[in-house]
């Protein structure tokens, strides 16, 4: 038996401004990131298969969805806004980078362009993630 909920007015009635735009974002890595994993499960995997990237593809899946949820939990959590805009654009702009870029490398993407990316996407996502400890520490003295 499923029970559902309607939380969608309290949701967007009792949300600030300033967190529908990581909200959204959060639904869309959310959804384009399960998109993206059964696209390369069934309409790639030969491909993937063949040039030897479908672990770096279902990489670039895990760590889109895990920060979308992550965004997610932050968005809905309430943390300072300030904490929020840092943690959230982090993740965001390191999802896109990190995750986007071995999508492409996946793809046959050329090498020498990505290299420098990926290590930037991930720097972003450590940073969001410090951002997150950072903030979680000065809340707990005030």
């Amino acid at each position: 038996m499923f029970v559902f909920i309607d939380n969608s007015r309290t949701l967007s009635t009792s949300m600030k401004p300033n967190f529908q735009i990581p909200l959204i974002i959060a639904g869309l890595l959310g959804f384009t990131g399960v998109a993206l994993g059964a696209f390369g499960a069934h309409g790639l995997k030969q491909t993937l298969e063949t040039t030897g990237q479908l672990k770096t593809w279902e990489k670039a899946v895990f760590y889109q969805i895990a920060h979308a949820i992550a965004l997610l939990a932050v968005v809905l959590a309430g943390q300072p806004l300030r904490a929020t805009k840092l943690i959230a654009w982090c993740w965001i702009g390191g999802v896109l980078a990190f995750s986007g870029s071995l999508y492409w490398l996946s793809l046959g993407g050329p090498v020498q362009l990505l290299w420098p990316i990926t290590p930037l996407g991930g720097l972003a996502l450590l940073t969001g993630w410090a951002g997150l400890v950072g903030s979680a520490m000065r809340k707990q003295k005030e």
